[in-house]
């Protein structure tokens, strides 16, 4: 399998998965502003769309979507508690999850990464923001991660698009104007996820350590 991604973007989340998985994934680095990949493929012959991250299994199948994507790794390792299993409840509450961060928290940050040409639109999405934050940040008291006790790949997905205003070493690559220091429950589970050897070992990896 490869994996297409972008340093510090959300295709953190699936680098990531991978990682606690242990599975062997090529690592494809793509230039956001050449749209290429390792400096020769043009990478919209692999995704027209032209983002992050793009998961090809060894036959060829692509993979294009951040929530699909971490999903289908999990389930190549069902013992590792990734991902719960299919037709549970709880397996509906990852999905719940994986939706509320791609259409809350994933897209509620766009304004904030482009804030040049957002403009006025800041004003209502900043705070939108923030207080989806900071619901999440009650959802998470009294509890290690999103859905329990135990890590999941919707985390992971928290974690990478978090870092676009938690991390200093992110805010390099993506400057959203925004920071959680008086959210206590969603720090402490940052701390937590950040220390995760899978967490440092992407992280290393993808030149953010």
């Amino acid at each position: 399998m490869k994996l297409y991604y972008i340093p510090g973007s959300c295709s953190l989340s699936p680098h990531i998965v991978i990682n606690e998985l242990g599975l062997d994934v090529a690592l494809l680095k793509v230039d956001h502003r050449v749209h290429t990949v390792d400096g020769a493929i043009d990478f919209y012959d692999v995704n027209p769309l032209g983002y992050v991250p793009i998961l090809e299994l060894d036959d060829g199948t692509r993979f294009r979507e951040g929530p699909a994507i971490v999903q289908y790794l999990a389930d190549q390792k069902p013992e590792s508690g990734l991902a719960p299993p299919n037709g549970t409840l709880d397996r509906y509450r990852l999905q719940e999850w994986l939706s509320f961060l791609t259409s809350e928290i994933h897209k509620g940050f766009i304004p904030l990464l482009y804030a040049g040409l957002a403009g006025k639109y800041l004003d209502t999405a900043k705070p939108k923001l923030e207080a989806r934050y900071a619901w999440v940040d009650k959802q998470l008291e009294g509890r290690h991660f999103l859905l329990g006790d135990t890590f999941t790949v919707a985390d992971a997905y928290l974690f990478a698009l978090t870092g676009w205003g938690q991390a200093d070493w992110l805010t390099s690559y993506y400057k959203a104007g925004i920071h959680f220091d008086g959210l206590k429950n969603l720090q402490a589970w940052y701390g937590r996820v950040l220390q995760r050897p899978s967490v440092q070992k992407a992280l290393l990896a993808e030149g953010l350590a």
